[in-house]
């Protein structure tokens, strides 16, 4: 299957993931960032419920617009919309912080949970929005979790 084309990169390596990054207000991104060595966390039930709710919280979207999201086994995906006051670093840097403290009380002896970079791209004006959530909700069939996204537990997006 051909990748949606806001998911593609020509770039590899964190030096090129930070490479022309810049935050911009009303601009709409797509972003990835995954587990400390990739390791399958959200696989667990429990664990994905907490992590899906500590990146969804409202309290954490007071400075960007959470428009879809899925949470997969080792990584997270997600279509934001910044608003004026914050950096897309400072954003990810915040739930990244967050998420962590909150998964960390539920399992004290979790170690890291986040690898330290993370993926952007920001969508044109000509990228379709809601074709480029879908894309983003339907990882789990992709990757063979689930055959019904809606037997998926972690994912949602605004236009449900």
């Amino acid at each position: 299957m051909t990748p949606h084309p806001a998911f593609t990169t020509t770039h590899s390596g964190h030096a090129a993931l930070r490479k022309g990054r810049h935050s911009q207000p009303k601009q709409i991104y797509l972003i990835t960032f995954v587990t400390h060595q990739r390791r399958r966390l959200f696989g667990d039930f429990a664990m994905g419920c907490a992590a899906a709710s500590a990146l969804t919280v409202e309290d954490q979207w007071t400075h960007a617009r959470l428009l879809a999201w899925v949470l997969m086994p080792d990584h997270w995906h997600a279509l934001v919309e910044l608003r004026e006051g914050t950096t897309l670093s400072q954003l990810v840097q915040d739930l990244k912080r967050e998420s962590t403290c909150r998964l960390h009380a539920a399992d004290p002896d979790l170690g890291p949970v986040w690898a330290r970079a993370f993926h952007d791209r920001a969508l044109r004006r000509d990228d379709d929005v809601v074709s480029a959530a879908r894309y983003l909700v339907m990882n789990p069939i992709r990757a063979g979790l689930t055959s019904r996204i809606r037997e998926y537990p972690f994912w949602d997006a605004v236009w449900l």
